[in-house]
């Protein structure tokens, strides 16, 4: 999900309470807070040399002990605001940072609406070989089957 995706779904729904859902279906408790909003700007190379860069808006939770905290679309929507100026324009990707055990960061696969909760899914993320053909790594996609295209490929699981 984009920022600008992730500030139109809270602008469509601005009394709304705010909730995060993590890959395994649990939910991240009711009471967590946003507690950076950052521009992570990764510059690489990819493993057959090729340069790369990548930037995102990382948002990272935390649960604290304040169990009676919540967070509204319309805070939400403010704490976005304030990070306006970290980031170089609306069509950077979302990413959570969340600690249950150990530090992750997902993506956000999609949303729902619950009642008065706009729930955002989280998934995770996965590292890939970038080029598959200089490390003699096989051709895993399947071949596009009477028009239709394969099952198997990038953010998709065969």
């Amino acid at each position: 999900m984009t920022l600008a995706e992730l500030k139109s779904l809270l602008a469509a729904h601005p009394d709304h309470h705010f909730r995060l859902r993590l890959p395994d279906g649990a939910p991240v408790p009711v009471s967590f807070h946003i507690t950076e909003v950052g521009r992570v700007h990764k510059e690489f190379l990819d493993c057959g040399g090729t340069r790369r860069e990548r930037t995102t808006c990382q948002l990272q939770v935390w649960v604290g002990e304040d169990y009676d905290h919540r967070i509204e679309t319309r805070k939400m929507a403010g704490i976005l605001e304030k990070g306006r100026a970290l980031l170089p324009d609306d069509t950077v990707p979302v990413e959570i940072e969340y600690e249950d055990r150990v530090i992750s960061q997902y993506t956000i696969e999609d949303h729902d609406l619950a009642g008065d909760a706009v729930v955002l899914r989280l998934a995770h993320k996965h590292t890939e070989c970038l080029a598959p053909e200089l490390c003699g790594l096989p051709d895993l996609r399947l071949p596009s089957i009477g028009g239709k295209t394969s099952c198997c490929g990038p953010g998709k699981s065969c």
